[in-house]
């Protein structure tokens, strides 16, 4: 840990990641100065000296005025932030190179509005979003964050912070909620076609057989797009409640789909192995066809669906050699 970090940790209290919700009390809300509250300052102190040096009441006068608004402003802007209650939300999965999308809750619990809050992240290389929270309320938040590698990935430091209501204070605290999104392995662009095992097996009517086409039926939730039949469809209006059709094939032969990460040839680089086993899977899960999936200790038999989709895409993405 670097001195910078101590020092940020006993002043700022960046500790470790907080679970559960999180109370922005007094202790975690810091004011400063902003470029026009600097400016304000070195107003006050003119005037006060100039009111000092030609003995001048309605300066004085004029210098306390100001000074009670900086006070109170000071006042109103740490109590826009102070005692807002933070809790992070769930994170949904995405693929290396897509933005994670981080939700968090922020609940206001008294009976005043909170204005012009800016939430972002603590790099500021990332612009933060302006928010209002009504009193009794509670807002939901999702703040976008670039991912690069597979595996879990950590929400960054998130800062909060506001100029309300002139401007001349800067209230600021910072939180970092323990939450993580899963990263899956970035799909290959242009794999190649589905690895086929070699044994056969026997298609019923209306399911993977795909040699003898034995007419049409009515679409169903999970037909692969390319079964459509497009010239009937074409003859019907779907806008006035016409229904999709699907072919419908009936014998013929099909082979099972396994996607094992050890018949890859071994000369491939090990990225490019998920990369492609991540396209697979997917490509087969829009077809819906079964498909089996091997890597290392992850042995799952034919199948299809979300969970199995999604089983195998964590496998990918958590994958150590």
């Amino acid at each position: 840990m670097t001195l910078v970090q101590r020092w940020r940790k006993l002043i700022f209290l960046e500790h470790k990641p907080e679970s559960g919700e999180v109370v922005l009390r007094q202790r975690r809300v810091f004011t400063v100065p902003s470029k026009p509250g600097w400016m304000f300052i070195l107003l006050l102190l003119i005037l006060f000296i100039a009111s000092t040096n030609y003995n001048l009441s309605l300066g004085f006068a004029l210098t306390f005025v100001l000074a009670a608004v900086a006070a109170i402003n000071a006042f109103f802007g740490f109590r826009n932030l102070a005692y807002l209650h933070l809790h992070a939300g769930t994170v949904s999965p995405v693929f290396a190179g897509e933005d994670a999308r981080y939700t968090i809750h922020i609940d206001n619990r008294h009976a005043y509005t909170r204005y012009a809050i800016w939430i972002g992240f603590h790099h500021h290389a990332y612009p933060a979003k302006p928010c209002d929270i009504a009193a009794h309320s509670q807002l939901s938040l999702q703040l976008s964050y670039p991912t690069s590698e597979r595996g879990w990935q950590p929400i960054p430091r998130i800062r909060l912070e506001t100029w309300f209501p002139l401007g001349l204070l800067r209230a600021w605290s910072t939180w970092l909620p323990d939450s993580q999104a899963l990263v899956y392995p970035r799909p290959e662009p242009d794999p190649p076609p589905l690895p086929r095992a070699g044994n056969q097996q026997q298609d019923h009517a209306g399911q993977s057989g795909q040699e003898d086409f034995s007419g049409v039926r009515a679409y169903q939730p999970g037909d692969a797009l390319k079964h459509l039949a497009w010239k009937h469809i074409a003859r019907i209006d779907t806008a006035i409640g016409g229904q999709l059709i699907s072919k419908q094939f009936s014998g013929g032969s099909g082979t099972d789909i396994r996607l094992d990460f050890h018949a890859l040839p071994r000369h491939m680089d090990t990225e490019l192995k998920l990369s492609r086993m991540t396209s697979w899977v997917l490509e087969a899960d829009n077809s819906g066809q079964n498909y089996s999936f091997c890597l290392n200790q992850h042995q799952f038999p034919a199948a299809s669906g979300i969970a199995h989709r999604d089983a195998c895409l964590r496998a990918l993405a958590l994958f150590e050699q």
